[in-house]
């Protein structure tokens, strides 16, 4: 089992820094991937209301905390507020509906899961979730899939500074204007698809650096984006692939492995740009 290392969350707030991704994993999935999951070490989990799972996760983590030889406290979980119910008073409502779905009291972190500024809410949903954080609802709230100009807005007009800002990222998408806001207020970078779904497990370049540290290209993607500081969750539909992404800590990158890795940004995108999401 894999020891997963915690980073400090503006607020002081620890999160694991590898995490388990839950998005397009079906329901009847989770039950099997979340014990798989627990003994490969990991204890944070990553849902939204939009993934259709925050049941069975629910149901998962009861199952894990039966035998009390975990806590509540021992596991880490965030949630999101989908597109559709953005707005203050439906964020609210959509909390609720994440609690009982995941039978918590506490939520471990809140996201908006994507700006969507053409409808011009999310600093209103923003609100909400200020709410529920100065109630102790919520340990600690942030975004998802945020640009600049939308964290921008949020610092200006809202009091809480984001805890993260989960957005697409990966060697070939390595966001460092972003990075480099976030790190200049305090703010964690989360990264989804940290290997653009697939598309990079065959770069040379990165197989080249998995060759020489005995490692897969999977992991050395990881691994890097875990010597930057980022909070990574890859998903995986094996106990074997879960357990491989978890060991990640017996190896080091060094610096020319990460001037090659830092070489092969190309801006690319395994998923949507935030301003194609309506």
């Amino acid at each position: 089992m894999s020891h997963i290392p915690s980073v400090a969350l503006n607020n002081g707030v620890l999160i694991p820094q590898l995490g388990f991704g839950l998005y397009k994993v079906p329901g009847e999935d989770v039950a099997n991937l979340v014990p798989a999951a627990v003994d490969a070490g990991y204890r944070h989990f990553d849902t939204a209301a939009m993934y259709g799972n925050e049941l069975a996760l629910g149901r998962a983590l009861g199952a894990q905390l039966e035998d009390g030889s975990l806590s509540r406290e021992d596991f880490f979980i965030t949630s999101k507020v989908w597109n559709d119910q953005q707005g203050y008073d439906a964020t609210l409502r959509s909390f609720d509906d994440s609690m009982i779905a995941l039978g918590l009291d506490v939520l471990d972190l809140y996201l908006i899961h994507w700006p969507v500024a053409g409808r011009g809410l999310y600093l209103d949903t923003y609100r909400a979730l200020e709410t529920l954080y100065r109630e102790g609802r919520v340990r600690a709230i942030g975004v998802s899939n945020f640009q600049v100009d939308h964290l921008e807005r949020v610092l200006e007009e809202r009091d809480v500074v984001p805890a993260v800002n989960q957005v697409e990222l990966h060697p070939w998408l390595q966001q460092r204007e972003l990075r480099a806001f976030h790190a200049q207020h305090g703010i964690t970078t989360e990264a989804w698809s940290p290997l653009a779904r697939g598309a990079l497990l065959d770069d040379p370049v990165l197989a080249n650096v998995a060759a020489k540290h005995g490692r897969s290209v999977a992991q050395i993607a990881l691994r890097w984006q875990i010597q930057k500081g980022i909070v990574v969750f890859p998903k995986a539909s094996s106990a074997e692939r879960i357990r491989q992404n978890a060991d990640l800590f017996g190896f080091s990158l060094d610096q020319e492995d990460l001037d090659r890795i830092a070489g092969l940004d190309r801006d690319f995108r395994s998923g949507s740009h935030p301003d194609q999401v309506k």
